[in-house]
């Protein structure tokens, strides 16, 4: 690793997964364009989610992380946005409710538009084309022109999170977001529910608390924290010549900063230390996160710590395990000693999707609700036999009443996955699979504060 950090030192190190473009004179325009952009995200936010984040890291709060697995310049609409942003509120109000903690929501929403692949190209018959890695590099269809990687697509990229971003904002401000709002769309969802009952308790006591709190006076005419919410944005940094065109430094602080979202993590597939992609994100000042698989091991584990977080900052970096729901016990454990071993202090997450994909019979790429909720509870209960906190979900969630994961409460069954099966790349949990699983995290974690007495130890506690 040089010694020396700057935006473009990551430009020195081997890279993966990144797409070749054959014109360079319009690759260095596009990087051009954007350095002259104004920021998607200020420094300042940054920073707020980072302190809201060292409370996840010391237990006292939870981070719900969510949205497209891939979005898309053809799903570009503000409907749904909207829906996206709406199940995130509810979970959140259900998960802050049960749990007595504040919740951080973090979208996957403004900046994903770049996706790794297992294989560089993809083979239908006799014709091989490069594979689609996310609207941001080449188009989903089939065809030479569309799968050429074209660096004017990141310029539609950055056009779209602004959009974004900007009705974002004004959900989260504007009224959209009253906890009493949230509240009547959650308890539209229990009564119309197959599994409704079972979260009926949940809802009467929140109600008996709205009532409770406007006899007080607080109200969303008096209070802003019942009217307004803080949401935060978030992608991978797949693509090292986007988020260096979208880094500035910091004219309060000094520091550098990616300003295309609030937080950026890096995959499983692109977290060798000695990579490019860590050595980018070493360099700027945003909370971060990094994908745990199962061949992740201790050693390799805490030089990445080391390299992304070396002042140890709570709040700095979230790890976030994908193991899938079989492989928990065998591998996050000895992540979790190595971890609390050093006295690093971070954010573990659960991301209970990745590790649990499976091709149904009639070949659509799918999730088994049962695995990832199974996934979600073994993470919990081995924190809990390791006397550490789980302190955040990381879900591929969409707000629309797709089809794309079988199970839950709706019974999606592998021959109903082709009915509204509108992903681009990863299937994703749909509005009802969500708001369910928000529920059933919620007895999870009371079960797990329970056992913990309110007092999980080392880096899970201040």
């Amino acid at each position: 690793m040089s010694v020396k950090w700057a935006p473009d030192s990551w430009r020195a190190k081997n890279i993966n997964q990144v797409p070749v473009y054959k014109d360079l004179a319009a690759l260095d325009s596009v990087e051009n364009s954007l350095r002259k952009y104004p920021p998607l995200v200020f420094a300042g936010e940054a920073r707020r989610l980072e302190t809201a984040l060292s409370e996840a890291a010391t237990g006292k709060a939870f981070l719900l992380q969510g949205g497209d697995c891939a979005e898309s310049f053809a799903e570009f609409h503000p409907d749904n946005i909207r829906d996206t942003f709406r199940v995130l509120l509810q979970m959140a109000v259900v998960l802050t409710f049960a749990t007595h903690r504040p919740v951080i929501k973090v979208g996957r929403l403004a900046g994903q538009f770049a996706k790794p692949r297992s294989e560089p190209v993809e083979r239908q018959g006799d014709v091989e084309l490069p594979s689609y890695r996310g609207d941001s590099v080449n188009g989903i269809e089939f065809t030479p022109d569309a799968r050429d990687p074209d660096p004017q697509r990141m310029l539609q990229a950055y056009n779209q999170s602004a959009s974004t971003l900007n009705l974002l904002r004004a959900f989260a401000q504007g009224g959209y977001a009253d906890l009493h709002q949230v509240h009547k769309w959650t308890l539209d969802f229990v009564h119309q529910s197959p599994a409704g009952e079972r979260y009926q308790d949940l809802i009467e006591r929140l109600n008996d608390s709205l009532a409770f709190m406007a006899a007080c006076g607080l109200t969303s005419e008096t209070t802003p924290q019942i009217r307004e919410t803080e949401f935060y944005t978030s992608h991978e940094a797949l693509l090292p010549i986007f988020e260096e065109s979208m880094t500035r430094i910091d004219s309060t602080t000094g520091r550098w900063y990616d300003t295309s979202a609030h937080m950026l993590w890096i995959g499983d597939r692109t977290r060798d230390p000695e990579d490019a992609h860590v050595e980018f994100l070493r360099g700027v000042s945003n909370p971060l996160g990094c994908k745990c698989g199962p061949s992740m091991d201790p050693d390799s584990l805490l030089k990445v710590i080391d390299i992304l977080n070396p002042e140890n900052k709570p709040g700095r970096l979230t790890l976030i395990t994908r193991m899938g729901n079989e492989k928990v016990e065998e591998h996050l454990p000895e992540l979790i000693r190595a971890v609390e071993r050093e006295g690093r202090v971070v954010v573990w997450s659960c991301d209970p999707m990745h590790g649990n994909t499976i091709k149904a019979d009639n070949g659509y790429k799918t999730r088994p609700f049962d695995r990832v909720r199974d996934e979600v509870e073994r993470c919990f209960g081995v924190h809990r036999a390791e006397g550490t906190y789980l302190g955040g979900i990381h879900l591929e969630l969409t707000g629309q009443n797709v089809t794309e994961c079988v199970g839950g409460a709706q019974e999606i069954t592998e021959a109903g996955l082709k009915d509204r099966y509108h992903t681009h790349c990863d299937p994703r949990l749909n509005a009802n699979q969500s708001l369910e699983l928000a529920f059933l995290i919620a007895e999870m974690m009371k079960e797990n504060r329970i056992s913990h007495n309110g007092s999980p130890k080392s880096s899970a506690v201040a």
